[in-house]
């Protein structure tokens, strides 16, 4: 089933504790530390736009490109509140980019590339997203980690209720494939009733090595990685790791 289908219109309160704000501050910091003025960019794997119209708010340009048409349309509606930048919202899978113009950056952050789960596919992306940047243009992505997906994801179960929806998320992780597949089954109010769906994701957990690799692959030279909302290096049990590339 096709990630984030049955929810997209309840994702937002399962993840009402994302301070985006500390997310779109973290963007602009790297932006400076690279000496970087973008004006025009791109997120994929955009989802519900909470990043893409922060920045839009902020003055940017964006073009949001996420595979499902439900997360897609919240995040257009939420846009119609947004006046500083412009934004457009394109339906792509971005295993298949193509956008229509060259750009300053082009961003993925929030698990988008932990699914993607075969080499070729992500090394595919990764020269797309190289020709789709302008020259001295950044690529800014960040993973769940290896550490996050085996030791605390995997093999654990989450339950929550919230006002109008509950969910329960069970987690399973396969150490030959490196992949974690998470069965989720979300109950939604509908009137007096709740209404149940259930959906199968999987993400990988990349090894820091291997994306490096497959980054030069796509022609990136500049690679830096850094532990989540700073500039160290990741550590051993670091859960969030970014990925700052620039083009040459």
């Amino acid at each position: 089933m096709e990630a984030y289908s049955a929810f997209a219109y309840v994702y937002d309160k399962l993840m009402k504790d994302v301070d985006y704000e500390k997310w779109t501050n973290y963007i602009e910091d790297i932006f400076k530390r690279y000496g970087v003025i973008p004006k025009n960019m791109a997120e994929l794997a955009c989802g519900t736009g909470n990043l893409t119209n922060k920045l839009v708010g902020r003055g940017y340009n964006l073009i949001g490109v996420d595979c499902s048409e439900d997360m897609l349309s919240v995040a257009q509606e939420k846009a119609m509140d947004v006046s500083e930048g412009s934004v457009i919202y394109l339906n792509q899978d971005m295993r298949e980019l193509f956008l229509p113009t060259e750009l300053d950056a082009i961003l993925c952050v929030c698990d988008g590339m932990n699914y993607i789960t075969k080499d070729e596919e992500i090394t595919k992306i990764f020269k797309s997203v190289y020709e789709h940047l302008k020259s001295g243009g950044l690529f800014i992505f960040d993973v769940s980690s290896y550490y996050k997906l085996s030791t605390i994801l995997g093999q654990n179960t989450y339950a929550e209720n919230y006002e109008g929806v509950s969910y329960i998320w069970e987690n399973y992780f396969d150490e030959t494939k490196n992949i974690c597949d998470f069965d989720l089954t979300i109950f939604v109010k509908e009137g007096k009733i709740y209404k149940k769906y259930e959906e199968n994701h999987k993400q990988r957990a990349h090894k820091e090595n291997e994306i490096i690799e497959n980054l030069k692959n796509a022609g990136f030279e500049k690679i830096n990685v850094f532990d989540a909302f700073g500039f160290e290096e990741p550590k051993e049990n670091s859960e969030r790791i970014y990925f700052v590339c620039k083009k040459m």
